[in-house]
This record gives C-alpha cells, structure tokens and sequence, in this order.
C-alpha cells in the first residue's frame, strides 16, 4: 500500500518532551514528503502556531487546527474548511466556567483571546516562545478582562472557534466537563488532564481528515494518522492506518492498527520509516 497523506498531531507526538521537534522526525519527515505524500499537522492548536512548525519541517501542505475546526492552505491562505462555536455556544460556555470558576482561552485561526492573566503569561511566555521568537511571529496573545469578555467575544463571535480551558485541579475540569456535555452543539474533548478543549459539535479530527480526504479524492486506506492522546482518537479511528505513540493514552493505544516508540525516542521518525520509506518501492 502507497500511503499518499498522513496526518500527525504535534504535542506528545511530533514534539519531544522538550517540546522540539529533532533532527531524526524531521529527515524523515522529508524524505516522505519527497515522495509526493501529504505531510499534516493536525494539532488543538491555534493555525498561526501550527504553521510555523509545519514550515519548521519543511513541508507544502495544509494545516489542521483547533482539533479540526480549520483547515487551511499555508501557500495560498484558503481555508479549505471552517467551523466556528457560534455567539449562543460560547454564553453557554461561559455560563458554566463562571459556575466552576474556570479560566478559559478563545482561539480564532489567528489569535487567542485569554480570559486569565496567569494563562496569557504562561501561553505566550513559554508554550509559545519558539514562535514569539520567530521572523514570522503573526500570533496574536491578548488578555481580556472579565468586564470586557463579553464585548469582545460579541466583536469576535465569527472567528472564534475553539475553546480551551487550563486548570491545576483535574477533579474540577471532570465535574465541569459533565455540565458542558449537556451543551448538545459542543464537542468535548481533552489532550491532557489539565485541560478541556471545546468546539462545534461536528467538529474533530477525524471529520478534518475526512474532509482532507474528499479534498484530495483519497481513499481511506491512503491515509495514515499519529497521536497520543483524546483528542487524536477521531482521527487514528478514521485512517486506514491509525497509529498511536508508545507515550500514548491507553485508550488510544488500545483502538490503534499499530503502536509506534515514543515521542522522546522519534516514533515518528520509526512509524514513516516501516509504512512509507521502507514500502516505497
């Protein structure tokens, strides 16, 4: 089988511990898509983020973003797909984070408008430093105050199309993760369990990587995905190969086709090895 797109999450997966993306996972990386295969990132992450690490690794191909709440050409700036949580989502989100006293960050494709001052120090301090740094830094990080969050989701309510929420306490975001689930429009998903990620109901992953599909006309069983974690599981179930990383959940590892060597020891780099470069004769 001649895989022709794979799709691969960033954090835990493409990244190491260090949150670096090494020289092995990168030459890999290249010579696949050297062959003429897709090369995706698909990632909870902001596009403006996930981007500038899909130049790092020097490939062409669209990005997928806000666990699929976005899919867009990085050449050209079309947006192959886009799904916003709506001005009625977002009141009912809030209604709940008020409830439980949870902080939250709003993402447009482009921006993330933070709730929390601690939050807003730490995403644009440390989790997004490499891109701060970078020439092309275009994200935007802003705080809003409490006072001024309704106004601005209300000016922003067209664009915003994720929701995530950070806190240390982990029992607190299960019990609030129960109240948001009673949102029927919402799709509740986590990539850690310090965090909620919330989107449009029809939105995943794997409904991303369907769309890529059409937008390609590829089979299924030309796709291959990579993850670690929840919000990975649409997508590693849609493939035709759906691959989970040795520092992987349970539960994805459990409804992987194959389980590859972990994120610190470049299992990325090892899965395009075995099903691309080995197979390309």
């Amino acid at each position: 089988m001649k895989y022709k797109l794979m799709c691969i999450d960033m954090d835990g997966t493409l990244l190491n511990s260090k949150r670096v993306v090494s020289d092995i996972n990168k030459n890999a990386i290249k010579k696949a898509h050297d062959l003429g295969v897709q090369i995706v990132i698909a990632t909870g992450r902001v596009y403006s983020n996930a981007a500038f690490y899909s130049n790092l690794i020097g490939v062409k191909s669209p990005v997928i973003a806000s666990n699929g709440a976005i899919i867009k050409e990085k050449l050209t700036d079309k947006i192959i797909y886009k799904n916003e949580l709506g001005i009625e989502n977002l009141a009912k989100i809030i209604e709940v984070c008020h409830k439980h006293k949870l902080k939250l960050n709003l993402n447009t494709h482009n921006s993330i408008i933070s709730a929390s001052r601690l939050i807003y120090v730490i995403t644009k301090y440390i989790f997004l430093k490499s891109m701060m740094n970078s020439e092309n830094g275009k994200l935007n990080i802003r705080y809003v105050s409490k006072h001024n969050l309704l106004k601005t989701i209300k000016e922003n309510s067209k664009d915003i199309i994720k929701c995530e929420i950070l806190d240390t306490s982990p029992r607190r975001l299960e019990i609030a993760k129960e109240d948001f689930k009673k949102i029927v429009d919402l799709e509740i998903v986590s990539s850690s369990k310090n965090n909620i990620e919330i989107t449009s109901k029809s939105v995943s992953k794997g409904q991303a990587v369907k769309e890529l599909a059409k937008y390609y006309n590829l089979e299924v069983e030309e796709i291959i995905t990579i993850g670690d974690s929840q919000n990975d599981l649409s997508m590693i179930e849609y493939a035709g190969l759906g691959i989970a990383m040795g520092n992987g959940t349970e539960l994805v590892k459990s409804k992987a086709d194959y389980i590859t060597d972990t994120n610190d020891n470049d299992g990325v780099a090892k899965a395009i090895n075995k099903f691309i470069l080995n197979n390309s004769n």
